[in-house]
């Protein structure tokens, strides 16, 4: 019987990737009632998606060409990983519709800032023949991991409120930091 899970690098990337994506989607379907709370309305829930993803854009072209002239992507992924944990800690202190849009940035920064250079750790470690196996194991994970983590998000919401959430989260990116942080330099 072939395994699924393939080398030890993958496994890594995807667990720890894994995490951050859960970390994500914790918020994403309820974002908007957070919002509401802060003193926000539908629109400016919108505009603060927006501001994410205009951040997350045009970092991720910046955090791209540094990818490639980096010998140590793991670096960057922690760095990333660690900026995604601390927005997610400075939701808990949001307080207006502006702290909301700054948190915002920060959190795309932090995701834009991993994302190259995990694309190309991860792409180093596929295997040339399981090349469309070893990629949809991580497509697959995203969709999964987006499932798991908006109710997973909800439930934790609904039961605790919003601050345990972004502990949570954040202590996912830190914990998937600290853990590529311990590796040894030939692991990745």
């Amino acid at each position: 019987m072939k395994r699924w899970f393939f080398n030890k690098a993958l496994r890594i990337l995807l667990i720890t990737n894994g995490l951050i994506l859960i970390a994500g989607a914790m918020l994403g379907p309820i974002f908007a009632i957070f919002a509401e709370q802060v003193g926000g309305n539908i629109l400016e829930a919108g505009i603060a998606g927006g501001l994410f993803a205009l951040a997350a854009g045009v970092t991720t072209l910046i955090s791209g060409k540094y990818a490639d002239k980096m010998r140590r992507d793991e670096k960057i992924i922690i760095w990333g990983y660690v900026l995604m944990g601390a927005g997610f800690v400075l939701y808990i202190f949001v307080n207006s519709v502006w702290f909301l849009f700054a948190v915002q940035i920060v959190v795309g920064i932090g995701e834009a800032i991993y994302s190259p250079a995990f694309d190309a750790l991860y792409s180093r470690h596929i295997t040339v023949k399981k090349a469309g196996r070893e990629w949809g194991l991580w497509e697959s994970m995203n969709y999964f991991t987006a499932a798991g983590g908006a109710a997973l998000g909800g439930f934790i919401a609904s039961r605790f409120g919003f601050h345990p959430l972004f502990v949570i989260m954040a202590a996912l990116c830190f914990g998937s930091a600290i853990y590529l942080l311990q590796l040894k330099k030939n692991v990745l």
